[in-house]
């Protein structure tokens, strides 16, 4: 699992040249890393449940020089030296400035020598080491634990989504300016040993590519610094993170309250899956606090689930208020925030236990890849991993990958994309040939109020009725140039769907009505092309009808 480096440069004595060992893959101890509270006094706590490799840099004990085989001493370059500058940087607070620029070497062995471990006896046996470092069992040291959650010198959520994760440190050492793909399946054990200390939790790893990968975990620290959460677990989609949540944390006959405008495959797992575990359901309007309180007295409600803004309508939830009737009665209290964002709203903050995403819309952004995530508490999160442990439902590594570039530029096509969806709202809902618009920026919005308070943007989607029929609004639909008729939201390119035809198609006029669902509703979701072209697009398609 682990990727190591050696914490010295070796000087030999027949030659001025200075070397630095690349890591051996038969000399590496293994070792594995948690960056959660539990590395009290510099040494592992081997009780504290293990989620992932996070922003620490392994490197090799002391007398690991003493076991180089004469084919890894050759093998070394300034590359090498190059690493141990980075890992050096990134694992401790030492102040470089003051090491000469002579030459690149030079520089590397000065900033190594700030970093060099306290040494011990030329016993193998590590069990006592300063407290600078945690120690495994099998050797590997852990140097200079970093708080990774302290980002004063990060003032916005901009830089925050650039570089948490990665420039606070991260647990792959490399100079490499982005985080690598670590494609594997599963992590191996240099002897039965290892496994066993492992096993017997006197150690940490991923053990299996299903449990957890390094490049993951630089994602689920950077959506956990953006969201304000103790922890984060990616899955293989939104879907994925809803539906093991749910499972995970309502019991067998339990009861759930959520809200009637939701996407309509998280309806259909709470309408047709759970009552097959005998749970059940209280479904109100989203802004109906008395609803809540009734269904709360009445019945033993483990966990309050909504979205907000909710889909397609773009609802909009009184977080703190929920929270706190939900809380008074020991319910959870989950929001999908996957149309607001952490950019626009931080639901965690406002008092709910857990937040979810369907990281395939805003937070990748670019239309090429499925992942959805859960943030919240240590506790929570953790036993929502248990069971997705066992279920599966992992997420590939690239696509990891792909997210961590993708929000590198999610500040700004949020910005794009929040003014262009409020213009373009205000422009709708003056037009006459639209008969409606669902835009909580807007003041005709039911929680525009709240929305004002709880928000600081109000996302790229607009949901409209145009003033016509289900074949005018076909009509409509098809003289766009611009958009994409797709499914999804959020990503670079705009996207225009009938939700009657694109979602609701299988069910009745009267059927689709039931749930607010009009023939002439168009949800249209403003990617990051140039507001003027949008808006002389979407005229001209109105001229049209």
């Amino acid at each position: 699992m682990g990727v190591y480096t050696c914490p010295r440069v070796f000087t030999s004595s027949s030659s001025s040249s200075t070397y630095c060992c690349r890591h051996h893959p038969d000399l590496a101890t293994r070792a594995a890393v948690n960056p959660r509270p539990g590395f009290a006094a510099g040494r592992v706590d081997s009780t504290t449940p293990f989620h992932g490799l996070s922003s620490l840099i392994l490197r090799f004990p002391p007398n690991f020089v003493r076991q180089l085989s004469t084919k890894a001493r050759r093998n070394c370059s300034n590359i090498g030296v190059a690493q141990i500058v980075a890992a050096s940087w990134s694992n401790k607070d030492s102040d470089l400035s003051a090491v000469p620029a002579a030459s690149a070497v030079d520089a590397a062995a000065t900033a190594v020598d700030l970093v060099v471990p306290a040494q011990i006896g030329p016993e193998d046996d590590l069990a006592a080491v300063d407290a600078e470092y945690a120690v495994f069992g099998n050797g590997v040291q852990l140097g200079g634990l970093p708080d990774l959650k302290d980002a004063s010198f990060l003032s916005s959520d901009g830089s925050i989504a650039i570089h948490a994760g990665e420039r606070l440190g991260r647990g792959i050492v490399t100079d490499a300016i982005t985080t690598p793909v670590v494609n594997t399946s599963a992590y191996f054990f240099k002897k039965t040993a290892d496994l066993l200390d492992f096993k017997e939790k006197r150690a940490t790893s991923f053990e299996y590519g299903r449990y957890g990968n390094p490049t993951t975990v630089v994602l689920e620290e950077k959506i956990s610094a953006l969201e304000g959460a103790e922890s984060t677990l990616m899955l293989a989609s939104g879907m994925c993170a809803s539906t093991v949540l749910l499972m995970a944390l309502v019991p067998a006959g339990g009861h759930i309250v959520t809200t009637t405008d939701c996407y309509r495959k998280t309806r259909i797992f709470i309408e047709t899956i759970l009552p097959k575990m005998r749970i059940t359901a209280t479904i109100i309007d989203p802004a109906d606090v008395e609803a809540l309180e009734t269904a709360l007295n009445e019945n033993k409600v483990s966990l309050f689930f909504t979205e907000s803004p909710t889909n397609p309508f773009l609802r909009c939830v009184d977080i703190k208020l929920v929270s706190d009737l939900c809380h008074s009665k020991g319910a959870v209290v989950c929001i999908d925030g996957t149309f607001a964002t952490p950019m626009n709203q931080k639901a965690l903050a406002l008092g709910a236990d857990l937040v979810v995403h369907s990281a395939t819309k805003y937070l990748a952004g670019h239309n090429d890849v499925l992942a959805g995530c859960i943030s919240g508490s240590m506790k929570l999160v953790s036993e929502i991993r248990i069971l997705h442990h066992i279920l599966g439902g992992a997420l590939n590594p690239n696509a990891a990958y792909l997210i961590i570039r993708g929000m590198k530029t999610l500040h700004i096509r949020i910005q794009q994309q929040n003014s262009t969806a409020l213009r373009m709202a205000k422009i709708l809902e003056a037009h006459p040939k639209v008969a409606h618009v669902y835009y909580p920026g807007l003041p005709s919005h039911p929680e525009h109020e709240l929305a004002m308070r709880q928000m600081t943007g109000f996302g790229g989607v607009v949901s409209f009725e145009i003033d016509g029929d289900l074949k005018r609004t076909i009509k409509f639909i098809d003289a766009l140039k611009i958009p994409y008729i797709a499914p999804s939201f959020g990503g670079c390119e705009s996207i225009v769907d009938q939700p009657a035809i694109m979602s609701y198609w299988d069910l009745s006029q009267s059927d689709r009505l039931k749930y607010g669902i009009k023939d002439n509703l168009v949800r249209f979701s403003f990617g990051i092309e140039d507001f003027n072209d949008l808006k002389a697009d979407i005229l001209q398609a109105l001229e049209k009808i």
